[in-house]
């Protein structure tokens, strides 16, 4: 049993009726709370809690203004632990998270001041948004952007929770929690603890959040968006001296010819700097559009329902069917993961399995969509696999081990990867000598007939045609016969 349904036995619909998400309660689901998504909400409660944002900004800000502020303070204000009960953003493993800690806490603390100069009487946008911290060059990202959301309106999830679960959930499935850091007590200048009767499970609460305000990959309000949408910007702003300024600092950094990514970066970063209302600007188009962050978020979400939990709930379906947890006990951690990564490659290949691997007719694109794929199917298993396992010489995509001597590595690769070669070349005796293990599987996945002749191109320029640790999984839509077993 994988997600919050089949655990706590109530039907999937009893959560899309209320509205939440029904999250797994094994790994992080990778979507995060968008604060724009409360802005545009017709739902008074909504807007109140992007109410609530401003306000706490501001309190922030004027104390910024005030002078330094101690380490203490900022513990105290800007730094939150990750609401890891959500179960939702970037953790490969559970749902244990960094959060956001003293870095995140001095870079917003020295950011806050110049980002919001205008707070509170903007002349451009319609309010401020969050999400302005995460276009000025701050050291504040995607996942702090969020973290900190979850943090500002934990208050609202938690009563959300709590009325989901004393209407259909038992009380032996409950707990009265005590939870700290939830709302803001400005007269006390601190964050005060509340009682909750919530979900439990497996040592821990945890948090349902509404499908309606979270989204995938990206802020409605992000520094790529607004780094590709320069000139529609550059056009919207109605002072044709401050367009002509902006227009010659972005030419220029930008080189006549083969200008690259990082091109483009340092002219936005150096507008963006110099005249921070191009920020403003590009906010105020964001707001205008309410709508299609409104329709992206739900088309979003719909794709991401499919590849993370209802795919996935079929996956394991035809698995349980197939004995794939039925497996003899292996010999040891190779033998294991070997044994599963054949299972999953003939259920995929030869019983349509690979159908699950579409959505709206179109293949994963993501190589981390596999990785967690794979991750979910190993739910029942004595073996302890961790994802994304760093040892200094970058992360690998799973470690399977019992024990600090029985090590299995896998690594997952899309055929349309342009890094395959290197990746196949290189990568795994890097990890496998960070690791202190010489075992190792590299699984690929291929969608077109064309992926597969450019995998077997590889492998004999690289001499590796016969090695037995490759295995190709063949996701073609149509098969005239199963691929070759490496």
């Amino acid at each position: 049993m994988v997600y919050f349904s089949e655990i706590f036995g109530i039907e999937e619909s009893v959560l899309v009726e209320y509205g939440a998400l029904n999250i797994s309660l094994l790994n992080d689901l990778p979507l995060f709370v968008d604060p724009f998504l409360l802005y545009a909400s017709e739902k008074p409660e909504y807007r109140d809690l992007h109410d609530g944002i401003i306000k706490y900004l501001t309190f922030l800000r004027e104390k910024m203004l005030d002078g330094h502020i101690s380490d203490e303070k900022i513990k105290r204000w800007y730094r939150f632990p990750e609401v890891k009960q959500v179960w939702l953003g970037y953790s490969e493993k559970g749902n244990c998270g960094a959060g956001l800690g003293g870095k995140f806490g001095r870079s917003m603390s020295e950011a806050i001041v110049n980002v919001y100069k205008d707070l509170n009487n903007e002349t451009i946008t319609n309010t401020s948004h969050l999400e302005k911290l995460g276009l000025f060059k701050s050291g504040v990202g995607r996942d702090n952007i969020s973290d900190f959301t979850c943090n500002l309106i934990k208050q609202y999830l938690l009563r959300y929770t709590q009325e989901f679960a004393i209407r259909n959930l038992a009380e032996t499935q409950r707990r009265r929690i005590n939870v700290s850091k939830v709302y803001f007590d400005y007269n006390l200048e601190s964050w005060m603890p509340e009682v909750f009767e919530l979900p439990y499970f497996n040592g821990d609460y945890i948090i349902l959040t509404p499908t309606d305000i979270l989204t995938k990959d990206e802020n409605w309000i992000n520094f790529s968006d607004m780094k590709a949408s320069y000139f529609q910007i550059q056009q919207s702003i109605p002072n044709e001296e401050l367009r002509d300024r902006i227009n010659d600092i972005y030419k220029a950094q930008i080189p006549r010819r083969k200008a690259k990514e990082e091109d483009y970066t340092r002219a936005i970063n150096e507008i963006v700097r110099k005249y921070p209302e191009f920020m403003d600007y590009y906010i105020r188009l964001k707001e205008d559009d309410k709508e299609g962050a409104k329709s992206s978020s739900q088309k979003i979400l719909s794709e991401a329902s499919r590849v993370y939990i209802s795919n996935i709930q079929l996956l394991i379906e035809k698995l349980v069917h197939n004995g794939f947890y039925d497996i003899p006990l292996p010999k040891d951690s190779y033998d294991e993961t070997l044994q599963r990564v054949l299972f999953l490659k003939d259920v995929i290949e030869n019983q349509d399995g690979y159908k699950l691997l579409y959505t709206d007719h179109k293949p994963i694109k993501k190589e981390k969509d596999l990785q967690l794929l794979f991750k979910f199917t190993w739910f029942a298993t004595i073996f302890d696999v961790n994802a994304e396992v760093n040892n200094g010489r970058g992360p690998v995509d799973y470690k399977v081990s019992l024990g600090s001597y029985d090590k299995t590595l896998v690594e997952f690769k899309l055929a349309s990867n342009s890094k395959l070669k290197q990746n196949l070349q290189n990568q795994i005796k890097i990890y496998e000598a960070a690791n202190g293990t010489k075992k190792s599987l590299k699984v690929i996945f291929y969608f077109r007939k064309d992926e597969l002749y450019k995998i077997k191109r590889i492998l004999k320029e690289l001499k590796l045609e016969n090695d037995e640790n490759i295995i190709l999984i063949d996701c073609t839509p149509n098969k005239s016969s199963a691929s070759n077993v490496k």
